[in-house]
């Protein structure tokens, strides 16, 4: 099960328009994550786009 960091970074990304460019190190930042969360972030938020 994703952390709920992972998954409030998700709902942000998902909804961030526009997207940060490049969004790991934004996401690093932003939610303080590992350079794995922020790569699963991604994953999770374009799941979910695919999704919709």
């Amino acid at each position: 099960m994703a952390d709920t960091k992972i998954i409030e970074a998700a709902d942000w990304y998902s909804g961030a328009d526009p997207k940060p460019r490049p969004a790991v190190p934004e996401l690093r930042r932003r939610f303080g994550l590992t350079a794995n969360e922020a790569c699963e972030v991604v994953r999770l938020a374009m799941n979910a786009r695919s999704v919709k």
